[in-house]
């Protein structure tokens, strides 16, 4: 009996029709869906390469596994977090799987749902998975898949109710709790390493967000949470940009906290974050990163990056896509990843995480047993 799976491939290839791409935005199908960029060259997009070279990810040998279309959230590739973590799914699955993969990158998110629908559409290849990186596409992405019922869909960072859309989320709040009882425990010692150091007496740290949102702000609220575990005296300020890729607003905002007397900031702000790590480093304070091990990807910054706040989006990516190659993909599923199934961690810097003290780094261990065991209950709000 034929599988569903291509079934969705033939009725793809008898009724779709291509639209045509977006001038001037990056990636993206096609009506034959091969002008969007296929990563396929290797680079994790952490050195601002885009991978636009025009080809599908194929050799031109063996049929692919699978195709797989990347609709990535605003601020691109090359942001050294959230999408080139995202990206890091996608070569794994290539790598390991065998599948083929064009992607498309929005400078709005009023495109959101051109690319969605582009992908859907069209039929050289067809698309078996879509994956929608980002809680703002959810909008966009409700009303494509109630329009593409036999197209499926993944989307990171928010739940969209279809049963042709796989929804993954995080326990953000977990992980940044980790970070906010590090950072509380750090900032009341003298401390210093590499470029950055804290002062004993401080009693105020810094939170800066992207965009103002029920997901940033479960990072902002174990943050918060988790300073006043370490310390209740010590007090968090907050500022959110607006933007997930300005770092200017992010530098901005983070040297204000430093004047203030603010000497560790996180961040939960994309390529935005990158403003903070330039002001960590002009005040010689720390910084704390988020997504994907900073101080690896942002290596120039690496002298001020205490840890960061790893967020597995990889794996939800690389899990949607091995699911629909093997004809299991579940549609209609939500599924949380927090600190249980290593969804979230902190990762300390690969600079400056053997400089911590070990009784903090115990105590941070001792803390993440009590989350994952149920001792610790950590707010997802404010």
């Amino acid at each position: 009996m034929t599988s569903d799976f291509e079934r969705r491939r033939f009725i793809k290839a008898a009724s779709a029709a291509g639209l045509v791409g977006l001038a001037g935005c990056s990636g993206g199908p096609g009506g034959d869906g091969s002008d969007g960029s296929d990563g396929s060259d290797g680079s994790d997009g952490s050195d601002g390469d885009d991978g636009s070279d025009g080809s599908d990810g194929d050799d031109g040998g063996d049929e692919p596994a699978a195709n797989i279309g990347m609709v990535y959230a605003t601020g691109g590739l090359g942001d050294g977090s959230f999408n080139d973590q995202a990206q890091q799914g996608v070569q794994q699955a290539e790598e390991e799987l065998g599948i083929a993969f064009q992607e498309a990158q929005p400078d709005e998110v009023s495109q959101f749902s051109t690319f969605q629908q582009q992908f859907a559409e069209s039929s050289d290849p067809n698309y078996d998975l879509v994956s929608c990186i980002g809680f703002l596409q959810a909008d966009s992405l409700s009303d494509t898949a109630e329009s593409y019922p036999d197209q499926d869909f993944m989307i990171v960072d928010s739940a969209v109710d279809a049963d042709n859309v796989a929804s993954y989320v995080f326990r953000e709040h977990q992980g940044s709790y980790l970070a906010g009882l590090m950072a509380s425990l750090l900032t009341t010692r003298d401390f210093s390493a590499g470029a950055g150091s804290t002062a004993g007496d401080s009693t105020n740290l810094g939170f800066v967000g992207g965009v103002e949102s029920d997901l940033i702000k479960k990072f902002q609220a174990g943050f918060e949470v988790g300073v006043s575990a370490g310390n209740d005296d010590v007090d968090v300020s907050v500022n959110y940009t607006g933007s997930f890729n300005d770092p200017a607003a992010g530098r901005e905002a983070a040297n204000a906290m430093y004047n203030s007397g603010a000497d560790i900031v996180y961040h939960a702000a994309g390529n935005t974050g990158t403003g903070v790590f330039q002001a960590a480093q002009e005040q010689e304070r720390f910084a704390i990163g988020v997504d994907r091990d900073q101080s690896v990807t942002r290596t120039d910054y690496a002298d001020v990056i205490l840890a960061s706040m790893v967020k597995r989006v990889d794996t939800a990516v690389f899990n949607a896509i091995e699911a629909t190659t093997n004809d299991d993909f579940p549609g209609g599923s939500n599924v949380a990843l927090g600190l249980e199934s290593d969804g979230v961690a902190l990762a300390y810097g690969d600079q400056l995480g053997s400089e911590i003290p070990q009784e903090i780094r115990d105590e941070v261990a001792t803390a993440r047993d009590d989350i994952i065991a149920g001792d610790t209950d950590v707010p997802s709000e404010v």
